[in-house]
């Protein structure tokens, strides 16, 4: 498994293990960060109780437990197919985010795998897709069903790939959206579908000239 002999920062533990907290929730989260998004919060939290919630002895412990012969599935970001980084939306507007991924890996991808939110801003109700297996190699384009928020401003989330088990991997993957009165998200998703129609198939026949 990739990553499995990365010696952690000393000093990175030693910062975390004198945070002194005792709340829950913020272990959790800063296990999930350190991990990379790889666990998902019940795992966290198996990991923290079966330590005393000890943040450091929590990662040694997952580390030990995580054996070197499990397959983790690969991901790679490829571009954003709609709403690239910088273009603007108007409030409260709804709208269909596509990323194009990829499995970079050298085994397919495990059925029932799909994609989550992880952090950030939410962009509505949808929280998780299910998305095919790829076989390696192989491109696809994962959308998600999402809506701006009320108030304009510049707005991130991030999701990420998740097998059925509950282990994230892959590339984390962004939404960012600046939300403006007047925003073009209209034109910018027509403009998308037509440029996605035309010029990314290149198995697409163009009948010869006379």
């Amino acid at each position: 498994m990739e990553g499995m002999d990365v010696d952690l920062d000393p000093e990175l533990m030693q910062k975390f293990s004198c945070l002194g907290t005792t709340d829950k929730d913020v272990l959790i989260s800063e296990f999930q960060r350190l991990l990379g998004f790889q666990l998902n919060p019940a795992g966290c939290a198996f990991f923290l109780d079966m330590t005393n919630w000890n943040l450091q002895a929590a990662i040694g412990a997952y580390y030990d437990f995580e054996s070197p012969n499990i397959s983790v599935p690969s991901m790679s970001f490829v571009e954003d197919v709609t709403i690239g980084e910088g273009e603007s939306i108007p409030p409260d507007t709804q709208f269909i985010k596509t990323w194009r991924i990829q499995n970079s890996g050298a085994e397919a991808w495990p059925p029932g795998v799909c994609l989550k939110y992880v952090g950030g801003d939410q962009f509505g109700h949808v929280n998780m897709v299910m998305v095919r297996s790829l076989e390696p190699q192989e491109i696809a384009d994962v959308s998600v069903q999402m809506c701006s928020p009320s108030r304009a401003g510049m707005y991130q989330g991030q999701w990420r790939m998740c097998t059925a088990t509950g282990l994230y991997y892959g590339d984390v993957i962004w939404v960012i959206l600046s939300v403006e009165v007047g925003g073009l998200l209209g034109v910018t998703q027509q403009l998308s579908s037509f440029e996605t129609e035309f010029n990314t198939q290149p198995h697409r026949k163009e009948s010869p000239l006379p």
